[in-house]
């Protein structure tokens, strides 16, 4: 909107109020757990969700601060706060998620074509379109530039050969972008950046059960298939600066701001339904209280730094370094509630199927068991730390001393 001032910020709430009300079906605001579990779902949109996920699309509000000219909202900051507050107020779940949002269009705006983002940036902003990350590989994990997928150039396109693993949501992926090898003679300068279709001759997915009973990452092999030289995204061999921008838009996701299905309950009120209370009413254990508070105010602490973060990298072209320190601090956060939450379910914490356990109770401990991999995926811990050592603290790198 032209004018930034108050009168026209409250002049977009009202907007956004009375959009809401007229778009947002009543049937979706009776349960937000149901509706989280919507938009997560692999399955296709139906119903009345189906609807809400169009109208948000063609509204451009579920990417509200991309460009206007590819269909997105092209709100300021202080627009999507207001239109998050109204949401919230309403019951409303954004329907349009997924890598396509939070990693790969804010990347292909940075770096694509015009074309290409033509191409592709509308089906994200309509969430048509499924996309997941090609990037790690049996051999190259942690050292990611090691990857030995390779792209021979065959003129107007690469012939891509080669298998990544973890590719999270690859079985339900339309599209990948992917790390190349188009160079063997360098290392991280013979990297590239490439889209291709997931629906197309030799890509071959297989779903890993993971000890949580969940498979959402696989194992994906690349045989012999096309891609168009159009698709390359950046220049060639120059993919690893365009994969590090991903990686930080990626971590800038994990980041504690937003809490999933099933997080929204206060810590300390499901202790008191098992450990029970004290004749003030506070939790009837002490030492537990105390360590549930200071992993409220730790996630308090987390939101009040990504807000923070956010408001001053208003002026950059994008996601610092400090994402790594989010992407950390978000995961042990995590991973520590889910340990308390555990511990004060006691026995019923630790159950796997059946009548006797409660359904907040199963999605407990596998929840527990899930967030394990949050200290690896999107970057281990120990990539992290390298990361804020050098690009933040300025640390020498001594593994290059040696």
């Amino acid at each position: 909107m032209a004018d930034f001032g108050d009168s026209g910020l409250e002049a977009f709430r009202t907007e956004a109020r009375d959009w809401l009300e007229a778009n947002f079906p009543a049937s979706l605001r009776k349960d937000l757990s149901a509706l989280e579990a919507m938009v997560i779902s692999p399955e296709p949109p139906k119903g009345d969700f189906a609807v809400w996920k169009e109208r948000m699309g063609a509204k451009g509000w579920g990417v509200p601060t991309w460009p206007t000219q590819y269909g997105g909202g092209g709100l300021s900051r202080d627009e999507v706060r207001i239109l998050q507050q109204e949401m919230a107020a309403i019951g409303a779940v954004n329907p349009i998620v997924g890598m396509g949002v939070s990693m790969f269009g804010p990347t292909l705006l940075e770096y694509g074509t015009e074309a290409q983002k033509q191409k592709y940036v509308p089906d994200i902003v309509h969430g048509r379109v499924r996309w997941c990350q090609g990037f790690s590989e049996p051999g190259a994990g942690s050292d990611l530039a090691s990857l030995q997928t390779r792209a021979e150039d065959k003129g107007d396109h690469f012939l891509v050969n080669g298998q990544k693993i973890w590719t999270s949501g690859a079985q339900w992926a339309d599209m990948i972008f992917c790390l190349v090898r188009t160079d063997t003679t360098k290392k991280h300068e013979g990297i590239s950046f490439v889209v291709f279709s997931m629906r197309q001759p030799g890509v071959e997915v297989r779903p890993i059960r993971l000890i949580a009973g969940n498979s959402p990452f696989c194992e994906t092999f690349i045989t012999d298939v096309k891609v168009p030289k159009e698709d390359l995204v950046g220049p060639l061999n120059g993919g690893w600066s365009v994969a590090k921008r991903l990686l930080q838009h990626e971590r800038s996701g994990m980041d504690g701001a937003r809490r999933g299905p099933g997080q929204k309950v206060i810590l300390g009120q499901l202790a008191k339904k098992y450990m029970g209370e004290d004749e003030q009413g506070r939790l009837a254990d002490p030492d537990l209280r105390t360590r549930i508070i200071m992993n409220e105010m730790d996630q308090a602490a987390l939101q009040a730094t990504v807000r923070r973060a956010a408001l001053e990298s208003r002026g950059n072209a994008g996601p610092s370094a400090t994402t790594s320190i989010m992407k950390n601090a978000n995961m042990k956060i995590a991973q520590d509630r889910a340990e308390l939450t555990l511990e004060f379910m006691g026995h019923q914490g630790l159950g796997w199927e059946g009548s006797d356990f409660a359904t907040e109770e199963l999605s407990a401990v596998r929840g527990w068991l899930s967030g394990k991999a949050g200290s690896i995926y999107g970057g281990s811990n120990e990539v992290q730390s390298n990361i804020i050592s050098k690009r933040i603290l300025g640390l020498p790198d001594l593994t290059q001393s040696r």
